[in-house]
């Protein structure tokens, strides 16, 4: 009933992405300046990655689907390292926009192939802890990764940032090689592209990817503007901000590890739960954004049931679908969907409402996913009615047992 150490592995693999996903937000004066770009072309980059990987990382999954899945990964490292050096030697923003886009379809497609990896080497009873331990990977390259390399880019310049995170991925890439066993052939990478398209065929699929989407998207439309709102709405220092991060980051990972727990057992509960105290946490957060202590309160309580339900996600998504590479790269590119309207349509918000518009447009969006919950809240309350009156009709027709009947002796 142990998560295996397997597990623990491909999380480093995915620590290394994440850290490489958010350097460019750490260093944007950095490479503006070395580049020869802009501040907004900076930030182009940040959006050219999530694109390449909501849009090419199913593409580069379905090119690396026959290979056997740790033979994958190992591919997945090849082009993600390319990716980082090129960037580390860039000589213009062009080249910088092209290293972007290979690393950020590796990384998804490597998120898709390492958490099927994961089902494949852990029991189904504790999956869902599995894939929380593998998405912690995530959270510390949130609350590790991202000041690290923003620490080396201003010490030691911008290109020793990605040559660090090059050096990471190899580290990992071998850690991977020795500590990631191979998965059972008769449950490896498993039928070819027919077969696995034929999970989408599915609607309860669909509706589990949308719930996801607006999960993320509910989250990350407060959060990218988390800075500017706590110092020109709230009222904190610009050196105070920094330290409020840590502590979100530090909430996501507890949040994560105590959804990861529930997720097997109690998956739509959770995510119904997570939805609706985040609905609550963000509300608050619009309507008290002036007030120091509850923006604080309400800050933590969106790290603790945001982006921490990843694990009860993924493992709605893989019983609607499947476990395989394919279903949890669309996943993930569906929660990168998510980033990007969060995102793009809170800055689209600030400008037309003011600051507090991205909080209110999280509150919606965690509205409509309570919303998208309902209709298997309604099959699962059908199904267990069902259950109970077949239950009931069986009781009722079971024969008595039959009376004992003692021979007489004759005479």
């Amino acid at each position: 009933m142990r998560v295996p150490r397997a597990v623990y592995v491909l999380a480093l693999g995915i620590f290394a992405m994440v850290t490489s996903e958010f350097v460019v937000a750490g260093l944007m004066p950095q490479l503006a300046a070395g580049l020869g770009a802009t501040v907004p072309q900076i930030g182009y980059l940040i959006t050219a990655f999530a694109v390449a990987m909501a849009v090419g990382g199913p593409f580069l999954t379905v090119g690396v689907m026959r290979l056997p899945q740790k033979r994958a990964l190992a591919v997945l490292f090849g082009v993600f390292l390319a990716g980082n050096v090129l960037a580390a030697v860039a000589s213009d923003y062009w080249v910088m926009l092209v290293a972007r886009v290979v690393t950020g379809v590796a990384s998804q497609a490597f998120f898709g192939v390492a958490l099927s990896l994961c089902a494949q080497l852990t029991r189904p009873e504790v999956r869902g802890r599995a894939v929380a331990v593998a998405m912690n990977g995530l959270m510390l390259g949130t609350l590790l990764g991202l000041p690290m390399a923003t620490l080396i880019g201003e010490h030691l310049g911008w290109r020793a940032a990605f040559w660090v995170i090059a050096v990471l991925t190899v580290g990992a890439a071998v850690c991977t090689a020795v500590g990631v066993p191979r998965p059972d052939e008769r449950t490896d990478a498993g039928g070819g592209i027919r077969e696995e398209l034929g999970a989408f065929r599915n609607p309860r699929l669909w509706l589990a990817l949308s719930t996801s989407t607006l999960i993320i998207g509910a989250t990350f439309s407060v959060f990218s503007y988390f800075n500017p709102i706590l110092t020109e709405v709230t009222g904190f220092g610009a050196g105070t901000v920094p330290l409020l991060l840590v502590a979100y980051g530090a909430a996501t990972v507890v949040g994560n590890t105590v959804v990861g727990r529930l997720a097997d057992r109690h998956t739509v509960a959770v995510l119904l739960c997570g939805l609706v105290l985040n609905l609550g946490f963000l509300v608050g957060f619009a309507l008290l954004a002036q007030l120091p202590v509850p923006s604080v309160v309400f800050m933590m309580g969106i790290g603790l049931v945001g982006v921490t339900m990843n694990p009860a996600m993924v493992t709605r998504v893989q019983r609607a679908g499947n476990a395989r590479a394919l279903v949890n790269t669309v996943h993930s590119s569906f929660i990168t969907l998510g980033v990007i309207v969060g995102s793009l349509v809170g800055g689209m918000a600030i400008s037309a409402y003011g600051l507090r518009a991205p909080i209110w447009l999280g509150a919606g969006l965690a509205a409509l996913g309570v919303v998208s919950l309902v209709p298997e809240l309604g099959r699962r309350k059908r199904r267990r009615r069902t259950s109970l009156v077949v239950a009931g009709a069986t009781t009722t027709q079971t024969p008595a047992p039959a009376a004992c009947v003692t021979p007489t002796a004759g005479p």
